[in-house]
């Protein structure tokens, strides 16, 4: 009833009024009132009820109104305690010694000491507490006391600052006009405020550069150099010591503060700079504001001093000039021009001498080199037919006493042909004229042939001979990579008096490495290199026969075909002999592996052309080839021969052509003119000569040249592949 009658949002001393004018009105309505007892004692009830209402809310009244007496009590001592707090607090910032303001979390200015800002005294009369951060950072950038350098605005600053005051802390120096500096910390408080201490760090900084001033002044002292410093506006800001003795001036403190134009017009007839790089030309370099490349060049002065001068720019926008005294040195590169004057004038009449010198000697080594490759020629014919000769009359002797003769001067000629091949090496390797035909070769079908050749070679020492069988296929020319294997075999065999010779293979990354052991008599360190020599044997007295070219052919090959060669040995324990080749990774079986029998089977009623101008080897020839059952027509030119083609008018089955014919005509040419008249008609060259030109020209005609001495083996096969090819 009462919440319609009193607003409770009134003080109780109201509600309490109004209540007792309700009351005091319902009474006098009841006094009045007397035609109706019922309504009258209802309405007094009411207003007994709400006298007790309004009892109980008196009461409410004084115990609220004592509550609020106890809160203002509360309140004033509260008041009194903030404020002396605010007094305190005032105090202590008011006795930091640097300039302290703090700022709320919404960048609002709360606080501040007299001594911040001090420094700005046209920024500090403007701070007001509720002032914006950024605001306050503006007044800072158009302060006339902010001394900025010459580059940047108080814009550029303004962005700078406030990019700094994301961090959480940041510490920088600000410069002041009169050569002043502030500290500023800038700390984030726990609650998102700020807080900012300025620091005057003056002396300091004065104290710093001070110091940092004399150890630059001492270190430009002790330098070798004299050494000029100029500010971003050109004016001469310092000198070392060293520059004293280097010009010869008297240098004193007027020069300080003179634009580098000035000081060139005074030291005008002091120095003199260099055609390439005259003075007005040094002028526009330090005339660039910035962006400036280093020069040097070298000037003289009036005392004919060298002075080497080096410019560069410094960060600041100023340069340095550094001299140094090159006198000494030009002295001495111009005493040592006139040195290699006269040594080239004695260089050039001893490289005359030297020339004609050199041309002798070449002379002698084309001739001996003309002398070897001819007199291996002419010894070869007649080798190979004797060869010839004595293979024939071996398989048609019965008498065992008179074969093993035979047999022997079978080996004595293998000997001699030996030699010779290895006279014909040495000669081609040392001139250059070595051709060399790399392509993929099996080591298994290389070795397993060459080992079963020298077997009884070993045998005959009582040595074991062996192979360890591979799978390997490699890079080389087969041809010197057999001769090189050869050698390497046949000197084991020749050194080792007991036990065996061992041949390996190992993989050495990407390349094989070829291994020749053997139990030998080893090498002495100090020999080793020596081995490799031509004509040279550690001991020349032995049993051992030989002229020494054995391991200086495998150098030699070695070297060319890029097979690096190495030696392991020890006296008394043997020795190895290895080189590296490259791996190559064949398909397929390479030309090598593919094996050829000793006796080829040769077509029934074969005529063979042979056209040979050596009558011996000839006769040596036609002897075989009636061994073989096979007919032959000869002919001892070109000429003769295809005039003896000509008369009996019948095509042989096949041609055997010597090169050298000595008639203008050498075999190709002859095999091209049978072949342009009678058709293709299968051919093959025999030869001593073992020139690159020969071989081009017998790859070129598709022919194949079998060399001499001439292996019956070879030959025989050589035919019957022609003619089964046919």
């Amino acid at each position: 009833m009462t919440g319609f009658l009193v607003d409770p949002a009134d003080p109780l001393e109201t509600q309490n009024d109004k209540l007792r004018r309700i009351a005091d009105a319902l009474m006098h309505r009841v006094e009045q009132k007397t035609d109706n007892a019922g309504i009258a004692y209802a309405q007094f009830e009411r207003a007994a009820l709400l006298e007790g209402v309004v009892q109980k809310r008196t009461q409410d009244l004084e115990r609220t109104l004592d509550l609020l007496h106890e809160s203002n009590r509360h309140l004033a001592l509260a008041s009194a305690e903030a404020e002396t707090a605010r007094a305190n607090l005032h105090e202590a910032i008011e006795s930091v010694q640097e300039g302290f303001a703090l700022f709320d979390p919404e960048e609002k200015l709360v606080l501040f000491n007299s001594r911040f800002c001090r420094d700005f005294d046209d920024v500090a009369g403007r701070l007001r507490p509720g002032m914006a951060f950024r605001d306050y950072i503006g007044l800072i950038a158009q302060s006339a006391r902010l001394d900025l350098p010459q580059d940047q605005t108080g814009q550029d600053w303004f962005q700078g600052r406030m990019g700094q005051h994301h961090q959480d802390h940041s510490v920088f120096n600000v410069q002041l006009t009169g050569q002043r500096w502030l500290q500023v910390n800038e700390h984030r408080t726990d609650r998102g405020g700020t807080v900012i201490l300025q620091t005057d760090v003056t002396d300091a900084i004065r104290t710093e550069r001070a110091e940092h001033d004399r150890i630059f002044r001492a270190t430009l002292d002790h330098l070798n150099q004299g050494v000029c410093i100029f500010d971003h506006g050109r004016k001469l800001i310092g000198w070392n010591q060293r520059m004293y003795s280097i010009l010869g001036l008297p240098l004193d403190r007027s020069f300080l503060g003179q634009q580098v134009s000035e000081l060139m017009r005074a030291l005008q007839g002091q120095l003199r700079f260099p055609p390439h790089f005259p003075g007005h030309r040094f002028l526009d370099w330090a005339r660039t504001s910035t962006g400036r490349t280093p020069v040097a060049f070298e000037m003289t002065t009036a005392r004919d001093r060298t002075l080497a001068v080096f410019a560069r720019e410094m960060p600041n926008g100023g340069f340095v000039v550094s001299f140094t005294d090159v006198t000494a040195e030009r002295d001495a590169a111009r005493a040592l021009e006139q040195m290699n004057e006269a040594l080239e004038t004695r260089v050039t009449e001893r490289t005359k001498e030297l020339n004609v010198a050199l041309k002798e000697a070449e002379r002698a080594n084309a001739t001996k080199s003309r002398f070897v490759a001819a007199a291996s020629h002419d010894l070869l014919q007649p080798l190979s037919a004797a060869k010839l000769f004595v293979n024939s009359l071996t398989e048609r002797l019965d008498d065992p006493d008179a074969v093993a003769i035979l047999r022997k001067a079978e080996v004595a000629m293998a000997g001699a042909e030996e030699i010779i091949d290895a006279l014909l090496d040495i000669s081609r390797l040392d001139s250059g004229k070595a051709v060399f035909d790399v392509k993929p070769v099996g080591l298994q079908a290389l070795l397993h042939p060459l080992i079963e050749q020298m077997r009884p070679l070993a045998a005959a020492k009582g040595l074991e001979l062996r192979a360890v069988p591979t799978t390997l296929t490699v890079r080389s020319d087969p041809g010197y990579l057999r001769r090189i294997l050869q050698n390497l075999i046949g000197n084991a065999i020749r050194y080792t008096d007991a036990g065996r010779v061992l041949v390996g293979v190992r993989r050495n990354g990407g390349s094989a490495r070829v291994e020749v052991w053997d139990t030998g008599r080893g090498i002495p360190e100090a020999d080793q290199g020596a081995v490799f020599q031509e004509f040279r044997r550690l001991d020349p007295g032995g049993p051992v026969q030989g002229l020494g070219l054995g391991l200086a052919i495998v150098d030699r090959a070695c070297a060319a075909l890029e097979h690096p060669l190495s030696l392991w040995s020890a006296p008394g324990r043997g020795s190895c002999f290895s080189f590296n080749l490259p791996i190559h990774a064949a398909a397929g079986p390479s030309p090598a592996d593919v094996p050829r029998a000793e006796a080829a089977p040769l077509p029934p009623n074969l005529l063979v052309l042979l056209v040979e101008n050596d009558p011996q080897l000839s006769q040596a020839i036609e002897l075989m080839f009636e061994d073989w059952d096979v007919d032959a027509i000869s002919a001892s030119s070109g000429e003769e021969a295809l005039a003896l083609l000509e008369e009996i008018d019948i095509v042989p089955d096949a041609l055997v052509l010597d090169y050298h014919l000595g008639d203008g005509i050498d075999g190709i040419d002859l095999c091209t003119a049978i072949r342009t008249r009678y058709g293709p008609v299968p051919a093959c060259i025999i030869s001593a000569e073992r020139s690159a030109t020969l071989r081009e020209r017998i790859v070129d005609a598709g022919l194949e040249l079998i060399p001499k001495p001439l292996d019956r083996a070879r030959l025989r096969r050589a035919i019957a592949a022609a003619t089964m090819r046919d």
